[in-house]
């Protein structure tokens, strides 16, 4: 639940880099994803055909403020997201770092503060840091989202000790694995982990095949979710046998010459 607001779907699906509006469209409807992501620069090129494409998705809408590099560039875009899609929610992103597009810890929560202030529901990108989550927290926002890896790279998720210690510090928190998602298998591990949800865009708006790619994360996210739900069994430093040895039979030396005879 994200800011009192159900989903049945875990995946959140970004709307960039596809190669048509009808393979964006078809990809939407395999994923299952109920809420889809839209960068108001990317919706600004795109024009009206673009908006109403998403609209006709029937899903939710979550605006973000991609590209965005402070902290007043970042509250324009948002109120402008808006007015223009008739919704409180806001994806927060202040890219701090050019080459590694990490979010701006400072930008990013003095954003935060404003729009939360302002009546937003902020969603805010941000790294593993818990201090940094634990002020988001505090300026308002009700979920974190917290990158597996740099935006685009595919790597998953890289510091995943940390995001372990992240999602044990935020339990009552609702948290998304935002970013670097490259594979089915890397979205699945993130359920598995107990992550609330998995944001994605260019593992399947370049997929060689999007629709099915879409499909085949939609699935995975189910299935890992699932997995942490009944309880996975805890790693171990050495083998245990599945067949337990009480009610074996014991063979002594006679017993056996007779039973090879």
């Amino acid at each position: 639940m994200f800011y009192d607001v159900d989903l049945h779907s875990r995946l959140m699906l970004g709307t960039a880099q596809y190669p048509s509006p009808a393979v964006l469209a078809a990809a939407i409807e395999a994923s299952g994803a109920e809420v889809i992501t839209v960068s108001l620069r990317r919706e600004g090129a795109a024009g009206q055909a673009f908006r109403d494409l998403l609209r006709q998705s029937g899903r939710r809408i979550l605006p973000n403020t991609a590209g965005c590099h402070t902290a007043r560039e970042a509250v324009t875009t948002a109120q402008m997201a808006r007015e223009l899609f008739g919704t409180r929610w806001i994806k927060l992103e202040v890219i701090g770092h050019a080459d590694t597009l990490q979010p701006d810890p400072f930008a990013l929560l003095e954003a935060a503060r404003i729009l939360c202030a302002e009546g937003f529901e902020v969603f805010p990108y941000t790294t593993e840091d818990l201090i940094l989550g634990e002020r988001l927290i505090e300026a308002g926002c009700r979920v974190l989202m917290p990158w597996g890896a740099p935006i685009g790279s595919g790597q998953g998720l890289r510091h995943e000790e940390a995001l372990r210690s992240y999602r044990a510090h935020f339990a009552g928190v609702p948290v998304v694995i935002d970013a670097g998602i490259g594979a089915p298998s890397q979205a699945a591990r993130a359920m598995e982990m107990g992550f609330d949800a998995v944001l994605l865009n260019t593992a399947v708006a370049r997929a060689t095949d999007p629709v099915a790619m879409a499909r085949a994360f939609g699935t995975a996210i189910a299935a890992g979710r699932m997995a942490f739900e009944a309880g996975l069994m805890p790693r171990r430093d050495m083998a245990v046998a599945s067949t337990p040895a009480l009610g074996l039979a014991d063979l002594g030396p006679a017993d056996l010459g007779e039973a090879l005879a």
